[in-house]
């Protein structure tokens, strides 16, 4: 910041201009402008908490004026403001108490609130989403969570976007390892993937739905293997889960193993085996056989190799003397199960 300049002087006389006086209504359009010309230059001085203050100021000018696109305009931009000053502080190491954070978080919600009420869920969704990945990004997925949550209920009207925030959900309940909870989404996302994304004319889902049911069912399956619930506590649509892969083939017209390719549905019904028996010559075989199809199914997708790396260490070992090996095959898959004597 430039000592020369009082830019706290120029603050307070643009301040003064929206004072009430006798016979003499206050000009809050120009207030408005002037604010946000110094919140410019505030910003090319490199104080971006100072601009996001002026973008306040202006954002509450444009309410007065009963202006909402300017005034969602004006808390977008302090966000993002606040939101670099928050990042200038991490990279500096600076001791802080996340004010900048929180405030950039209310200038969102303040945001969206007012973008809810102009009637535009789009917008609303896309700030949620925003600071939903940068809240993710710097390590807080728990609070990002709600956001993403907010994000889907937004973007309900599109089925695509609202399983694709839900999907966001999904991984952070994974992160904080809330694994029941990540269950409850991705059921909820298939439930949603196969009610709106039904051809009217054909039993088939469209594309992109039956990608997104394909991935619900490979992360449910691998979550119950390591969540492994007791017949006497886990749910009727889990249990039925279950049973697909333990007497189901692959020509069963399932509309779920039906979003799988063969070799997929042979590698999940070898997991569900393997772990019901709990009987493996070594948890790194199925781990890396899972991760190589799981990864080439789901690029995009780090959640399912999150999963298999936590229920590789929940697999329990044998002695190599007490059991043998008997190879099940399936087309190109190849694992080698064990078997009690």
């Amino acid at each position: 910041m430039e000592r020369e300049v009082d830019f706290l002087g120029k603050y307070r006389a643009v301040s003064s201009k929206l004072k009430k006086r006798f016979l003499r209504k206050p000009n809050v359009a120009e207030a408005s402008e002037q604010f946000g010309t110094l919140a410019r230059t505030l910003e090319n001085q490199e104080c971006p908490q100072y601009a996001g203050l002026c973008c306040l100021a202006q954002a509450r000018c444009e309410q007065t004026l009963a202006n909402s696109p300017g005034e969602a305009h004006a808390l977008t931009e302090a966000a993002r403001l606040f939101l670099h000053a928050a990042e200038n502080d991490e990279s500096l190491y600076c001791a802080h108490f996340d004010e900048h954070l929180t405030a950039a978080i209310n200038c969102h919600n303040h945001a969206v609130r007012v973008l809810t009420e102009q009637k535009q869920p789009a917008l609303a969704a896309t700030l949620s989403l925003q600071l939903g990945n940068y809240l993710r990004s710097m390590g807080k997925p728990g609070e990002a969570m709600g956001h993403f949550q907010r994000a889907a209920e937004l973007q309900f009207q599109n089925p695509l976007d609202c399983l694709a925030s839900l999907g966001l959900v999904a991984s952070c309940k994974i992160e904080t390892r809330d694994y029941e909870g990540s269950l409850t989404v991705l059921t909820e996302m298939e439930y949603l993937a196969q009610e709106r994304g039904i051809c009217p004319n054909s039993p088939h889902l469209i594309g992109a739905f039956s990608d997104t049911v394909a991935r619900c069912e490979i992360t449910r399956v691998l979550l119950l293997m390591l969540l492994q619930p007791t017949p006497h506590r886990i749910r009727p649509e889990h249990g039925q889960t279950l049973e697909r892969y333990s007497w189901q083939s692959v020509e069963d017209t399932d509309t779920a193993i039906s979003c799988l390719s063969e070799e997929m549905f042979l590698l999940l019904q070898s997991v569900v085996m393997a772990c019901q028996y709990i009987i493996l010559r070594d948890g790194t075989v199925l781990t890396a056989e899972a991760t190589t199809y799981v990864g080439m199914a789901l690029s995009v997708c780090s959640m399912e190799s999150v999963i298999l790396r936590r229920l590789k260490y929940k697999i329990p070992r044998t002695n190599p003397s007490s059991v043998r090996k008997t190879p099940v095959t399936g087309n190109n898959i190849t694992l080698s199960v064990q078997q009690s004597i």
